[in-house]
């Protein structure tokens, strides 16, 4: 077997409304499906995609609740992951489309 590269990256949510407000109207992804976890049917599995739902641009979420981040408590925390240069370029293009729009509203 040959891998090509990676299919989706896997990480946890404590807030799935924000989670997928910012997903879907800030970064411009796709939600592909909302599910339960599996293994933990009181989670949620929140999976997003690029606008064409192409392979390699996928990004799930499990939501589980959890204490508020503490600095120096040994946690490892992921700020940011890698996402297709179309993706950056359509979250750029929606916060300016929005701040357009409350610009008019005022």
């Amino acid at each position: 077997m040959q891998l090509t590269g990676i299919h989706h990256l896997t990480a946890i949510s404590a807030n799935a409304p924000g989670n997928k407000k910012f997903y879907t109207d800030t970064m411009g992804m796709r939600m592909v499906k909302k599910t339960v976890n599996q293994d933990d049917t009181s989670a949620y599995h929140l999976f997003y995609a690029d606008a064409l739902a192409r392979p390699g641009t996928d990004l799930t979420f499990f939501d589980w609740p959890a204490a508020p981040e503490r600095r120096g408590t040994g946690r490892l925390l992921v700020k940011a992951a890698g996402l297709a240069c179309r993706t950056i370029e359509l979250a750029v293009a929606n916060a300016a489309n929005r701040q357009d729009s409350r610009n008019r509203q005022q």
